[in-house]
């Protein structure tokens, strides 16, 4: 893993019976865990330094997609199901400055 990286991650429903794997940006890697931000659906959410993409082979996303950078998690690496695909180089260079 690597940053850029979509990774499917377990979130849990809101009634805590259980969870569903959604895709998540890899923003830092360490030893044992990742930082990652959530990639939702609803694009109505959007917040100034969010990002939209489109889905692509390269990223594995199967519908437009909303980078929520204002929503933050850092989890096990052994909770990590698999990586889906990598976000395009200008993708990553806007999170970078949005960041910033």
């Amino acid at each position: 893993m690597r940053k850029g990286d979509i990774i499917l991650v377990p979130f849990p429903f809101t009634d805590l019976s259980g969870n569903k794997y959604r895709p998540a940006l890899v923003l830092i890697e360490s030893d044992f865990d990742v930082t990652v931000c959530f990639i939702t659906t609803q694009i109505q959410w959007k917040e100034n330094y969010d990002i939209v993409v489109q889905p692509t082979e390269d990223n594995g996303l199967k519908k437009e997609s909303l980078i929520r950078l204002s929503k933050f998690a850092t989890i096990d690496k052994d909770l990590v199901w698999g990586r889906i695909g990598t976000l395009e180089d200008k993708h990553i260079r806007q999170i970078n400055k949005n960041l910033a």
